[in-house]
């Protein structure tokens, strides 16, 4: 299981440095469709969030950084480390940022630190070839991590099993959104909310801990 663990990291870091080399440091750069969208997606992501001045985030995912850019405007301190299996993604990161102390980017696919609150935006929806019971186990596996590396919560989205069947892609993961949410439920905490309200064919769970 490391091995293909490894593998199918591997595919997934080489299907977005592809991206991030042909569209650059946009959303479309990490397979997002537009700003309008990404920032709606993170809107969802930083309700979890309770602190009202401070906070630190681990963001699992993280791409070129675009969750810092949202976030240290809604606070007037961030300490912010952001993760990526893409050394394209990293690379761009750490360039943008060079100047910036309270950030830092690492080539992992998991956090090196606790923070106050984990988010992970998108990582759970290219799948590539991997068989569902692999990929729901990748994602299980990747909650109790960012679980484990927060100490007051956690945010994540997936794209949905409601989505309108002709438009649904091979190579992209629909998860049941009900069935998270009874995982982190019964796995986390008893603080969980589900959000399948704003509009975009995907859903955001937070657990408060």
């Amino acid at each position: 299981m490391v091995n293909e663990k490894l593998s199918f990291l591997k595919n997934i870091a080489d299907y977005y440095a592809e991206k991030v080399t042909l569209y650059g440091e946009t959303p479309k750069g990490v397979d997002w469709n537009g700003f309008e969208s990404q920032h709606l997606r993170f809107e969802q992501l930083i309700k979890v969030i309770q602190s009202k001045d401070s906070v630190s985030i681990n963001d699992l995912g993280c791409g070129y950084g675009a969750f810092y850019d949202f976030i240290s405007e809604k606070y007037s301190s961030v300490h912010y480390c952001g993760f990526d299996v893409s050394d394209a993604m990293i690379s761009s990161a750490k360039e943008r940022f060079i100047n910036k102390s309270n950030v830092r980017f690492i080539r992992e696919d998991k956090p090196d630190q606790i923070a106050n609150y984990t988010i992970a935006s998108g990582i759970f929806n290219v799948r590539l070839d991997c068989s569902d019971d692999i990929w729901i186990k990748h994602i299980e596996d990747t909650l109790r991590v960012m679980d484990r590396y927060s100490s007051q919560g956690f945010a994540f989205n997936c794209l949905t099993a409601y989505s309108d069947k002709e438009k649904m892609k091979k190579h992209l993961y629909y998860a049941n959104p009900s069935d998270l949410f009874d995982f982190c439920k019964s796995s986390f905490s008893r603080n969980v909310a589900l959000l399948h309200d704003y509009d975009l064919y995907e859903f955001t769970i937070l657990v408060r801990k």
